[in-house]
């Protein structure tokens, strides 16, 4: 049935009914809210669940032996890392940043080491002799490199590679690297 033949149905003395709202919709939670600073406090937010990095760090000495192992790693790898006996695919260097660059800049580093299918990487963050607060960025790569889940060991490198000011890190092996590791066991298996 088309409209004309609807309202001929109903007559001429027929009019929409009007209904009153039955509830105000008042947004009182956004009275006095600082809509800048929700925004920034989001943001800040998203960012923290995007870099898991927190802030709090135990200070080690500029001459400590940096070492973290994570289970499950076997004692030939990691002691093959610790004498720097695997080739350094990606290298990052720290001096002359500060704690929030570096800490970006490991971030992304481990991110894009992951990427690239990188296995072994040297960052190089110096010893911190003779400053104001010792060894400051070595106690931060300290702490945040075992909070990566693709970070499965790491060691202070050897004398040609930075020796205390630097630091060996073994990454696990993407879906690809397992994946041509397996064909490669299987091919020679008898």
């Amino acid at each position: 049935m088309d409209d004309d033949n609807f309202s001929s149905l109903l007559g001429d003395d027929v009019e929409p009914i009007k209904l009153d709202k039955r509830v105000k919709l008042i947004s009182a939670k956004d009275v006095g809210v600082d809509k800048e600073q929700r925004r920034l406090s989001a943001q800040e937010l998203k960012e923290s669940k995007e870099d898991p990095l927190s802030a709090p760090v135990d200070l080690v000495e500029p001459l400590a032996v940096l070492t973290y192992q994570r289970p499950g790693v076997q004692h030939g790898v990691f002691k093959n890392l610790r004498t720097g006996k695997y080739i350094i695919d990606a290298r990052l260097d720290l001096h002359r940043l500060t704690v929030e660059q570096a800490r970006k800049n490991i971030f992304q580093f481990v991110q894009d080491c992951m990427e690239t299918d990188v296995r072994c990487a040297l960052i190089t963050h110096g010893k911190g002799e003779g400053r104001k607060t010792p060894a400051l960025l070595k106690s931060c790569v300290a702490h945040w490199l075992p909070q990566f889940d693709e970070v499965l060991a790491f060691h202070s490198a050897q004398k040609q590679h930075g020796s205390y000011g630097a630091t060996y890190v073994l990454l696990k092996k993407s879906d690809k690297k397992k994946l041509e590791a397996k064909e490669r066991f299987a091919r020679h298996k008898p």
